[in-house]
C-alpha cells in the first residue's frame, strides 16, 4: 500500500488535522516521506478540482470538503446538526456519557458496528469531545460540558444510575473476552 494511500485514509477518518509526526507514528514511514507525500497530496488534490481538499496548516494536514461546494455542504451540515439524532447516534451517546472517556475501538467493539459518522456527527453538534492520549497513541471521546448543561446537570455523574453503570464491570470483561 503506498504512503499516500495510508496518508489519505487517516486524514478520511480523522475528524480533525493530524500532524506529520502522528502520521509517521501511525504509519511507520520517516516525517520526511510524510511530509513529501502530504505535499504532493495537497497539490494533486488542488489541480484535480475534486469536491474534497486535503489542505496543510504547518506540519498538520486535513481532508476538508472543497470551498467551491461550500454552500452545499453549510445546507447538509445544517440538516444534520439541527434534526434529531438516530438511534444508533443515541445510543453511541449513552454510552459515550455513561463509560466515557472511551475509545473508538471499545465503542466499536460494545455497537459491533463502525462508528466513525456517529462520532463525527455528534462532535459537529458539540455533543462530545475526542482527546488524543499520547501514551496510549489512541482518541477517547467523552460528553462536552454543553451537553451535560442540555441535560440539566451540573455534572455528568448526576445522570440517572450513573454511579453503578460508569463502574459496572460487565462491559470491561466483554472487551477484554473480545480481545483475545
Amino acid at each position: 500500500m503506498s504512503i499516500k494511500s495510508q496518508i489519505e485514509s487517516l486524514l478520511f477518518i480523522s475528524a480533525k488535522p493530524m500532524a506529520i509526526k502522528q502520521l509517521s507514528d501511525l504509519t511507520g514511514k520517516p516525517a520526511g516521506e510524510i511530509k513529501l507525500a502530504g505535499d504532493e497530496l495537497v497539490e494533486e488534490y488542488k489541480n484535480n478540482k475534486r469536491g474534497i481538499q486535503i489542505i496543510k496548516d504547518g506540519s498538520k494536514y486535513q481532508m476538508v470538503s472543497s470551498p467551491d461546494n461550500g454552500k452545499l455542504v453549510q445546507e447538509f451540515i445544517k440538516d444534520e446538526t439541527t434534526g434529531e439524532l438516530s438511534r444508533p447516534s443515541l445510543e453511541a451517546l449513552t454510552i459515550i456519557a455513561y463509560r466515557g472517556p472511551i475509545s473508538k475501538i471499545d465503542l466499536d467493539r460494545i455497537r459491533g458496528v463502525n462508528c466513525s459518522l456517529i462520532l463525527r456527527n455528534l462532535m459537529l453538534r458539540g455533543l462530545i469531545e475526542a482527546k488524543y492520549d499520547k501514551k496510549k497513541n489512541e482518541t477517547y471521546y467523552s460528553a462536552t460540558l454543553d451537553f451535560i448543561k442540555f441535560l440539566g446537570v451540573s455534572d455528568i455523574g448526576q445522570l440517572p444510575d450513573y454511579e453503578r453503570l460508569h463502574k459496572d464491570d460487565t462491559i470491561d470483561r466483554m472487551l477484554e473476552n473480545n480481545k483475545n
